[in-house]
């Protein structure tokens, strides 16, 4: 099936109340780990790549995996660029087959985010390429993109409200409680503000560093207006854990496809739980 953009998997997605998975990919095995979890499910997904992916993996390298894996699939997958912090490299990603990008100029003060975002929108909007934006600053560290707690700060509703006013941004990423990489102790989210959020913006709503997130916290956030939903450190332990029960079993064992066989089935076994929790399975 070929590629969709995220818009269309949010859109339907707000209309049947559930939020479909944004799974981070890093090589061969974690899209194909993703693919035959969402297939499995019959859910539609998004595949999506940091900068530092990027780096490690090249590009060119990231689109042909996943365009190979959605062209052989009978499920929509959208490719989407995670936190890009770089103008050049979104614009770069928006050139090259990504169906969708983040701008993520969150760090920086709120005009100039939205000067930014806005510029992005420019040239992404006429290629029917989604936008995805950031207000807030989320906490914790996701490849070389760090915030540390003193500096995260909650998306404020009245800011989020001017923020898509001015730009037509048609998804949101917010801070409401959550951090990127393993948390220390269960996090605690703001649904309050939340719901106060998506009632000024009515657009969906992203919900990023939710590996740690229970269960039920994510069922929550999806009833109050979350639409896409980031994982990315679950995939990471998951493989980790298939390769150390591998070597733990056997030391010797050098065939990388014993080795990494297991991990790919640890990872699918773990996104299509998720993919349950986010009500998106059998939506394909």
């Amino acid at each position: 099936m070929p590629f969709v953009n995220v818009d269309t998997l949010l859109t339907a997605a707000e209309e049947g109340g559930y939020a479909v998975g944004a799974f981070n990919c890093n090589n061969m095995e974690i899209v194909q780990a993703i693919m035959m979890a969402a297939e499995a499910e019959k859910s539609p997904v998004i595949i999506q790549a940091s900068q530092g992916a990027i780096k490690y993996a090249g590009l060119n390298y990231i689109v042909s995996l996943v365009k190979t894996a959605a062209e052989a699939s009978t499920i929509p997958v959208a490719l989407h660029l995670d936190h890009g912090t770089s103008f050049d490299q979104v614009i770069q990603c928006i050139g090259n087959g990504f169906t969708s990008v983040m701008i993520d100029w969150s760090k920086h003060p709120l005009e100039e985010n939205i000067a930014v975002t806005k510029k992005i929108l420019d040239v992404a909007n006429p290629l029917n390429i989604s936008v995805e934006a950031e207000l807030g600053k989320i906490g914790g560290t996701e490849d070389n993109v760090t915030v540390s707690e003193r500096e995260a700060t909650f998306t404020d509703p009245d800011e989020a409200e001017y923020f898509v006013k001015q730009t037509g941004i048609r998804s949101l990423a917010v801070a409401i409680g959550t951090a990127h990489g393993q948390y220390k102790g269960e996090p605690k989210l703001d649904f309050d503000r939340l719901t106060e959020i998506k009632k000024r913006v009515n657009i969906p709503i992203v919900l990023h560093g939710s590996s740690g997130v229970p269960d039920d916290a994510l069922r929550e956030a999806i009833q109050r207006g979350v639409r896409k939903i980031n994982i990315d450190t679950n995939l990471r332990e998951a493989f980790t854990d298939g390769v150390r029960e591998v070597l733990a079993a056997k030391p010797n064992e050098i065939d990388p496809r014993k080795i990494l066989g297991p991990a790919r089935e640890k990872m699918a076994e773990r996104v299509a739980e998720k993919i349950r929790i986010f009500g998106s399975n059998g939506k394909a």
